[in-house]
This record gives C-alpha cells, structure tokens and sequence, in this order.
C-alpha cells in the first residue's frame, strides 16, 4: 500500500507518493503563479490556482506508474495562515491574503487593545502578527464589507483543497493554531477572542488531529485528479508541522532548521510552553497530545531568491542557478570579508516582531566582490534562526539534535554556515522530501499502516549524514553573531519612508 502526501506551498503544489517502507515511490509539482502584491506588503494568490496545481501534481505522480488503487489515504500539508473565503454557493469571493501579507499592523494593535497583551497570549499562546488569519479577517470586515458580508466559509489554504477533494470543511488543531482564534493549550477555538472580536464561530470549520480522517475522494475530484473515489483523506497539518513530521522532529529535545521561502526554527515540546514577549509560536503539533515552539524568519530562501531574480547567477553554465550561486560563496571564507546581511525583506516575525523592518547589507568596500554579498545572506539568514535557538536557552527547551531541511539543506555551503553559526553538529534526513513527505506519514497513520505518528517516524526515518562544525570557525562566527545582533536597532534607528 502507498500514501499520498500533498503540499500545498507559495510557489507550488508537490505530489510524493510514499511507500509503508517510506520510500518516495513517485513525486511531482505544479508551480502557482507568483503572489499578487498590488501594495507594498501585500501577498496574495488565487486559490483556483492551488486546486489547478494539485490536479497537476497529482495526475503527474500517478503517471509515474503508480496505481490509484495502491494509494491508501492522502494526507496534506501547506502554506499556513492564509484567509481563504468562501461564499454560500462554496465558491471564492476574493483572492486569498498569505501568510508572508503586511498589511494589517492596525487590526493587530485593535485585538491587542481589546483583548490585553497578556491575554493574549494566555488564550491563544501567540501575540496579534501581521501574517496570522484574524487580522486578516478583520481587515477585509473593514475595508470590504459587502464582500464580507457574503462569508460564509473561512478556510486555510490547504484545507480549500482538502474541500475540493472531499467537499467536507474541516481543519487541523497544526494549522488552526495560526489563525489566532485558536486555543492552543486546550486544542480547541477560543469563544472569547471569537466574541471579543465579532467574529462568527459558524465561519469555522470543525477541528481535528492531524491524522485524523475526514472523509474520501468525491466522484468529481475523481475525475479531475485520477484518484479513486472513496479513497481516505486525513485532515494533515500546517506546512511546518507537517514538515517536522517528515524530518521525524516529533519528540522534545528534537529540533529542525528549515530553510524555503521563510526559515524557520521548530522545536517539538510535550506541553505548551510560552514565551512571554510573544517572539516565538507556540502551536498544537501534528502529533496528538503534543505541541511545539517555533521561529520564524520570514525571508530566509527569500533572500537569495531576491537576489537572483534582480542581480543574476552569473554565466550559465548548465548548473542550477542557486548552486552556481552557493559555489560562488563556498570560496569565500566564513564572515564574508565583514559583510553582515540583515534578511528583513518582508518584515521579520522572531525576535522583533515587526512588519515595517528592512533589510540591509552592512559593511561594503570597494573590494567587495558578489561571492561577498552572496555569502553573507547565507550567513545572515543563518544568523536569523540563530536569534530563534538564542531564545529556545531563554524559555528552557531542550534542544539535543537539530535535523535541517527545505532547500537551504541541499546546499553544502549552506549546511556548514548553519554548524558553524549554531555551534552544533547538524543532521540530514536519508530522504528529505518536505513537507509531503510528513503528509504521507500522517496519512499513512490514519490509514492504519502505523499506530501513532512516533511509530511512522521510528519506522521509516533514518540519518543521511552529519555536518560537523570547525571549531575555530565557531568561535569566529560567535563574534559576528554579536555584531549581526546590533544591526537591527541601527536600521531601525534610520528610518524609512
């Protein structure tokens, strides 16, 4: 039997089918449209768009010689914290607000002014950020009000297609947890901040586990995507949960660094553990009756993307773009010549909490030459989830492996800079498929090939390699890290327009 795992990203909708011995048998994607921006700071796609791409996908992996038939369960994973709206007829009233969106600094200020900064964080584990779903809510209630009015649905991104597949609305406690409605420590949604806020709990679909089914393939979702009817579906998680899952990050005192679009640092922890000034999430796991904390650097993969698509790789010469760009950087030896590259291209969530930072690139001469710069946003957006583990010491949690992943973990460069800034031996995982891969774990769990989500990961995850760090280079880079920590009062201090 295999297991269908898809992930519903930014840039894409990836498709990996996954045996019960945890082999990728058949993977494929379909790329989305990059997001609308029609202001700066905002962000947002079609959802039509994911359900195109998950068709593609899905059909693409099958054609890889796998029967729908083999195919036990499907399990999801994706892009958290979008507001998906839906009007009585199920159909999508405007496009959707993601989760990298900045446009709602005032509706965050009005929650916390109506329900306390301390409460806050009491009923829902995490301070009002400008990328969470009821701002988002809230701001369309304001600035579109006949089209709110028309809401009768409001759904996360992959839980759109999840309803696609299925025609049954549902959402996992993962992905839920970000919405900012959500009782994190009791895994349930919050009546208080709901009534606090007027928002109609019927907008909100049920909550469930992760590895929870909640329902089959329709006829018509049949059709589109070659699936069989009937096939189970579970409900997945959000895109880290789900990813952690895939890394076998389950247990507390494991750890994962993940490098795509954001960075983000993840932490699996046996009760709700909080941090009082809001800097990091605290969020229900996909593992039931666990939680876990994480970081968030919002343009990690960002930045080298950024600088790719406005300066270029240099001359082609048959290899990938980002690792003709990561070679470049491997011969320029750590600390970059003094250069330091603050990531804040789309705001920054953890440590500050701010949706009006900007980046910067500090410390250019003359003899500057690109593998500089390139290497010092390797550095910097490593620096940046540093900030996360520097916090993790501060709140107690226990931190004894920590496994890399995303496209950041495929760059060698890359996976040393991360030793070496973190000052720990760093892991891979054998196979390294994202978040999918988790998806297929946790619907391989609801199809009842494993007993619990632990049971799938002990069973099927293993250890590719370990990077080691050099000690000198760790404790130079103890020293840049200093500096790096001082940038961000400077570039706030200047100020833009």
């Amino acid at each position: 039997m295999n297991f269908l795992g898809i992930d519903v990203g930014t840039g894409g909708t990836r498709a990996v089918v996954v045996s019960e011995r945890g082999q990728a048998a058949a993977a494929a994607s379909a790329e989305h449209p990059h997001f609308i921006s029609r202001q700066t700071g905002w962000a947002e796609q079609d959802p039509r768009d994911w359900w195109r791409a998950t068709q593609e996908a899905v059909r693409a992996a099958l054609a890889q010689g796998v029967a729908a038939e083999s195919i036990g369960a499907v399990g999801f994973s994706g892009q958290m914290h979008g507001a998906v709206l839906l009007d009585e007829h199920d159909d999508v009233l405007r496009p959707a607000i993601i989760w990298c969106d900045q446009r709602t600094a005032l509706q965050c200020r009005e929650i916390t002014e109506k329900i306390g900064p301390k409460r806050l964080i009491e009923l829902t584990a995490n301070p009002a950020l400008t990328g969470f779903t009821l701002p988002k809510l809230l701001w369309v209630r304001e600035h579109e009000p006949e089209l709110w009015a028309r809401v009768r649905t409001v759904l996360l991104p992959k839980d759109y297609v999840r309803f696609r597949l299925t025609g049954e609305r549902g959402m996992d406690v993962a992905d839920a947890s970000g919405t900012l409605l959500f009782d994190v420590a009791h895994r349930r949604w919050s009546p208080e901040v709901a009534q606090a806020l007027e928002i109609n709990e019927g907008l909100l679909p049920p909550v469930v586990e992760s590895p929870e089914v909640v329902g089959g393939i329709s006829a018509e979702a049949a059709r589109e995507t070659g699936l069989k009817p009937g096939t189970l579906v579970v409900a997945g998680a959000g895109d880290q949960a789900a990813g952690a899952v895939g890394l076998g990050v389950v247990r507390p005192g494991a750890v994962s660094a993940t490098i795509g679009t954001s960075g983000v640092v993840f932490a699996a922890t046996d009760r709700p553990a909080l941090d009082p000034l809001g800097r990091v999430h605290t969020f229900c796991h996909a593992v039931p009756g666990r939680w876990h904390v994480m970081g968030v650097t919002q343009g990690a993969g960002l930045s080298l993307r950024w600088f790719r698509d406005q300066f270029g790789a240099g001359s082609d010469d048959g290899r990938d773009a980002y690792e003709r760009l990561c070679a470049e950087a491997a011969k320029v030896p750590a600390g970059a010549a003094g250069l330091l590259w603050a990531p804040y291209l789309m705001g920054e969530r953890t440590p500050h909490l701010d949706p009006e930072a900007r980046a910067a690139l500090v410390g250019l001469t003359a003899s500057h030459k690109r593998a500089h710069v390139v290497r010092a946003i390797l550095e910097g957006v490593a620096f940046s989830l540093r900030d996360t583990l520097t916090i993790f010491e501060e709140m107690r949690v226990p931190v004894q492996s920590i496994r890399l992943g995303g496209g950041g973990a495929r760059s060698p460069v890359w996976r040393q800079i991360q030793a070496e800034i973190y000052g720990r031996t760093v892991e891979l995982a054998a196979a390294e498929e994202g978040a999918a891969y988790g998806a297929a774990l946790l619907a391989g769990v609801g199809g009842g090939a494993w007993a619990s989500v632990d049971a799938a990961c002990d069973a099927v995850i293993r250890i590719g390699s370990r990077v080691e760090p050099d000690a000198g280079t760790v404790k130079h880079m103890e020293g840049r890290y200093r500096e790096y920590r001082k940038l961000y009062a400077v570039i706030k201090e200047v100020g833009f327009e």
